[in-house]
């Protein structure tokens, strides 16, 4: 069997990110076929886990500009139940957020029992932007590596299980999607101005994605580092991870104890109040 988790980091191993690869290796053709059979599995499981009301999932991405959060979202969880799914995205935190501690938006977007909450961006983003661009100090940012452990830790507790994906893209597969995006009027909308500004912080990020790495990964929220250049490797891995992490949950069907012995269910409609379509109403 596939080993669905090749690219899960070590709790308190180095992380080289220069030394780990940016493009997966395999047949394209077989990759995408296997997508198309996983998300045929991730959409069962994610039904049994709607059903079974008890346990969650949260998925975590984080990458840098045109790292393909916003393509793996769409492509892994195309076909499942919307009821039983939510996107969160973090972006610039708004004023009332700003008046409470970083974790307060980040909690109200957990999944709820029997729920999968997909964040795009996440509670990272308060070790990473903010200390690239100075906007807090590293008295304020460095503890919050412990606060999110203990975060997720809760969350753990409480019947949630965290998948951390961090898309790794090399410097020249982000200059050719920036420049897709200009190329093509319908992806304009996807550049603005300051995604140069931010790829010229490419090792002031790097140097603060591996820092994370390190430090928040732990035995029950790993982060696991996809070679994310090759878009059909990508998303093709990170669904087996997903498959083989909900097989483990394996979330059951309800059961009743309730006797339905002899209830037949009838074609019409006897007694009850009158057909409105047959008196006009």
């Amino acid at each position: 069997m596939t080993n669905p988790t090749p690219h899960r980091l070590v709790p308190g191993q180095p992380v080289d990110l220069g030394s780990l690869p940016t493009a997966g290796e395999g047949d394209r053709k077989a990759f995408e076929t296997e997508l198309d059979s996983l998300r045929d599995q991730l959409a069962e499981w994610q039904t049994a886990l709607y059903a079974e009301g008890r346990r969650s999932l949260l998925v975590v991405f984080q990458a840098m500009d045109a790292g393909g959060k916003d393509g793996t979202i769409r492509k892994v969880f195309r076909g499942i139940n919307p009821q039983g799914t939510r996107v969160a995205s973090f972006k610039n935190p708004s004023e009332l957020e700003r008046q409470h501690d970083f974790l307060w938006r980040i909690h109200k977007q957990v999944p709820a029992s029997g729920m999968i909450s997909i964040f795009n961006r996440s509670h990272y983003e308060d070790v990473l932007v903010v200390r690239v661009d100075r906007i807090v100090p590293e008295s304020t940012w460095r503890p919050r590596f412990e606060q999110i452990n203990n975060f997720e830790a809760q969350l753990a507790a409480s019947g949630t299980t965290i998948l951390k994906f961090f898309l790794h893209i090399s410097p020249e597969e982000q200059a050719e999607r920036f420049r897709d995006r200009l190329r093509k009027p319908e992806k304009n909308w996807k550049f603005s101005r300051g995604d140069l500004d931010k790829r010229r912080q490419w090792y002031d990020y790097q140097q603060a994605f591996q820092e994370m790495l390190e430090k928040c990964t732990t035995e029950i929220a790993p982060w696991h580092v996809i070679p994310a250049d090759r878009k059909w490797y990508r998303n093709t891995v990170i669904a087996r991870t997903i498959v083989s992490t909900l097989e483990a949950i394996n979330p059951q069907y309800p059961t009743t104890d309730e006797d339905f012995t002899g209830i037949t269910i009838a074609d019409s409609i006897e007694g009850g109040s009158t057909d409105p379509r047959r008196d006009g109403g």
